[in-house]
């Protein structure tokens, strides 16, 4: 409960209680007045001050949101350097236009799913400023002294600093994650103890599930590194083990027809993005001569191209009896010399 002093005299910013002195001529009328009047009315100042400060600043963390949301995804300039680069990679126009689009489109959802998460951050501690500000300022208002206040936000700032450097850092790491845009939900992800799906992604925990449903929570500060599998595009690599005995020209040219035979085909437009290479030979391995396959896939179809070429490279070297070698044992049989028998003594009778 807070004790005023109606007796002592007006302060110099106190208008209301120099006013009413003025009038009256009596200086407890007048800390009267400024009691009732002039400290409601100082208080109110200071709140309406906070909220249109902090509309403000909201305001124009919308507009930077909003900014980098639309950041220039969509502008003509980036449409024909696309397309220009794609040109030289030899895609087809229509395959190419879509693959554009859609490219675009994904960028622009990542964007703006950033940009949003970071807005709300911000917001929220601009929020928290402003109101810890403005409490303190209606506080000194009222007559407390707010000196023990501020040395003991210090104080605690100081122990939870070193009380909660990991969650700090978790933050921290967390905020850069998403303003590098270095994975996002439904990424397919490996950070090193764990692989899988991004499922849920916040400044302090990334959330993945792996392929055999295992769900692994991963605080942020705890990753150190991260391969991330399916952002913008991703590539099928097959490895093919052909007899050292075949003819590695014909190999090549077949592998080739098989897999323009995918870049064709209807059922993988848009899937394929990029006409598939065959390297040439990769490793001469102890029982075959590999020949390593390409192709530039959309995010996360890399394994169903990789699986649906290694299908039809298998029917087709069959057909055209190109052996693909299979690890063989070769196992010596060694005979033993048989044991001699044991000669009958000289005094043995003879059989009638």
């Amino acid at each position: 409960m807070f004790v005023f002093d109606l007796s002592q005299k007006c302060a110099d910013d106190e208008e209301i209680c120099q006013q009413v002195f003025d009038w009256t001529d009596s200086q407890r009328a007048a800390n009267a007045a400024d009691l009732l009047v002039g400290k409601p009315l100082a208080l109110m100042g200071l709140l309406l001050l906070g909220v249109a400060v902090r509309w403000l600043l909201h305001r124009v963390v919308d507009r930077l949101v909003r900014r980098a949301a639309e950041g220039g995804i969509n502008t003509k300039a980036d449409r024909d350097a696309r397309a220009a680069r794609a040109g030289r990679f030899g895609l087809r126009r229509k395959a190419k236009l879509d693959w554009s689009t859609m490219d675009l489109n994904m960028a622009s959802a990542r964007r703006t799913q950033r940009a949003e998460t970071l807005g709300s951050v911000f917001k929220s501690g601009i929020t928290g400023v402003v109101a810890a500000i403005i409490a303190t300022m209606m506080l000194s208002e009222i007559g407390v002294d707010i000196a023990p206040i501020i040395a003991s936000a210090g104080i605690i700032g100081i122990a939870l600093g070193f009380g909660a450097q990991s969650m700090v850092r978790d933050f921290l790491s967390g905020t850069f994650m998403i303003i590098e845009d270095q994975f996002g939900v439904g990424d397919v992800i490996d950070v090193g103890e764990a692989t899988g799906v991004v499922e849920a992604l916040t400044l302090r925990v990334t959330r993945l599930r792996s392929l055999d449903g295992t769900v692994w929570y991963v605080p942020n500060g705890e990753i150190l590194r991260v391969g991330n599998k399916s952002q913008n595009w991703s590539r099928a690599l097959v490895d093919v083990g052909v007899a050292y005995g075949q003819d590695l020209n014909h190999a090549q040219r077949v592998l080739r027809e098989i897999a323009h035979d995918m870049w064709e085909d209807e059922d993988y437009r848009g899937i394929i993005i990029e006409e598939p290479e065959v390297t040439g030979v990769e490793e001469l391995a102890a029982d075959a001569v590999t020949l390593r396959v390409l192709i530039k896939t959309a995010p996360l179809e890399q394994w169903q191209v990789a699986r649906e070429l290694r299908a039809r490279i298998k029917a087709r070297f069959d057909n055209e009896g190109i052996e693909i070698p299979f690890a063989q044992r070769v196992v010596w049989l060694r005979e033993e010399p048989e044991t001699p028998s044991t000669e009958t003594g000289g005094n043995a009778e003879e059989p009638n």
